[in-house]
């Protein structure tokens, strides 16, 4: 098994796409609303409008409202994220924007998949949490039994609402606390620190939830340690802005902190103006554990493996050994025990001798 990409042959520049492609990997920073494709939303509000359900779209078509994502940062984006989600009603919605979720998944070599999902954004709405994760759950299952997919659902808690508002949400997800593995913290970060949800993050430790928390993407690298120190939470999500903190970075180094980096997204929202300027290979020669995931695909312009594709198109520096060690890092950073992880990194290990 090579335990280190120091190990790892050097695949001629060529290869790396194919090899990109077929390596499996796992997908940790996955908001599976931000799966739902412009055809689906459609769909559904047909589906909806068939029994009796008016859905009101703001555009007249599908390719009206593709071209609409054209996004000048995270709120302009999260208008749009958030209105499309209306059309999904009934646990069957949930269930089949899942589904496609995981078969693009699959045919990506995405053997693990942890799925965010926003129980405020249909709450709000009068959709039941219920139909929500009753939904979620059994595409899970689908995945797992036939995908090959290994799928766990991680709560997010919205940080423009209140932190009583999280205590209600996780108030009506007790019933269902066998079916997550884990809580986050997404939507706008601006003038929302981690130190906003303190208390609700601690009853969730106190629960035995896994911790994540989105930060330093907008809002500064200071909200990572913040992440970090207040909420202790285990993973990062996106924290590319880490960088302009030279003491965070050796901390993430040092204590194996995963971030779960987002490329297409990062460029889409202006967190860089190319992909040229990302910093993911700054990231992994600092030695930090960072990741390559889709965050909300159907806006952004691509799953997991266009991620891949186009961040390694972009910056010549990353060679075969950071390909092998960003997948490895994504299954070091997931919340399955060590078997799992040991025999992804083994089908890894395969899929890079045979390059």
């Amino acid at each position: 098994m090579a335990t280190d990409s120091s190990l790892v042959p050097e695949v001629p520049r060529g290869r790396l796409p194919a090899l990109l492609r077929a390596m499996p990997k796992a997908e940790l920073h996955i908001h599976i609303e931000g799966s739902l494709e412009p055809e689906l939303i459609f769909a559904l509000a047909q589906r909806h409008r068939k029994n009796g359900r008016a859905v009101e779209l703001a555009y007249p078509s599908v390719d009206a409202l593709r071209a609409a994502y054209a996004f000048e940062d995270l709120q302009s984006f999260l208008d749009i994220y958030y209105a499309g989600a209306g059309v999904l009603l009934t646990e069957e919605d949930f269930y089949d924007m899942a589904m496609e979720y995981f078969r693009r998944a699959a045919a990506d070599n995405v053997v693990r998949a942890e799925l965010f999902f926003d129980p405020q954004t249909h709450t709000e709405r009068g959709v039941g949490f219920a139909a929500v994760i009753d939904g979620l759950t059994r595409a899970c299952e689908t995945a797992g039994r036939e995908l090959g997919v290994s799928a766990g659902l991680i709560m997010c808690f919205l940080r423009h609402l209140s932190e009583d508002a999280a205590f209600e949400t996780l108030e009506q997800a007790m019933p269902f606390r066998d079916r997550i593995v884990g809580v986050g913290l997404d939507s706008g970060e601006r003038g929302n620190p981690p130190e906003k949800f303190a208390r609700v993050y601690a009853r969730c430790r106190e629960l035995g939830l896994h911790l994540v928390a989105h930060a330093g993407e907008e809002g500064p690298a200071d909200y990572v340690r913040s992440a970090l120190d207040v909420l202790k939470v285990e993973r990062i999500d996106h924290g590319v802005r880490s960088v302009e903190d030279p003491a965070l970075m050796q901390r993430l180094a040092a204590e194996r902190v995963p971030l779960t980096v987002c490329p297409l997204s990062n460029v889409k929202l202006c967190v860089f103006e190319t992909m040229a300027e990302h910093n993911l290979a700054t990231l992994l020669d600092a030695g930090v554990c960072a990741t390559v995931n889709s965050d909300d695909p159907a806006y952004f312009g691509g799953y997991i493996n266009q991620n891949f594709i186009e961040v390694f198109d972009a910056l010549p520096q990353l060679t075969s050994a950071h390909a092998y060690q960003l997948a490895k890092n994504s299954f070091d950073a997931s919340f399955v025990g060590q078997p799992l992880k040991r025999s992804w990194i083994e089908a890894l290990d395969a899929a890079f001798a045979s390059a």
